[in-house]
């Protein structure tokens, strides 16, 4: 059986359903055939690099204002 790829947009909305909360986990990876482990990975991925968006984006405004 092949393994499914996923798109970063694809993951990134599921993401940000999950961080809604209008909606459980269990809820959201029935409703689109995914496992919830595996938006439990994706979900903790991004709260884990969040920070190093913001760094980037600091970077970048330091850059201009110097």
């Amino acid at each position: 059986m092949k393994r499914k790829r996923y798109t970063p947009e694809f993951k990134s909305q599921i993401v940000l359903e999950v961080l809604k909360e209008e909606k459980t986990m269990n809820e959201i990876a029935s409703s689109h055939g995914i496992h919830v482990n595996q938006i439990r990975q994706w979900r903790n991925a991004f709260l884990e690099q969040m920070p190093l968006i913001f760094a980037k984006d600091n970077k970048k405004a330091d850059q201009f204002n110097s």
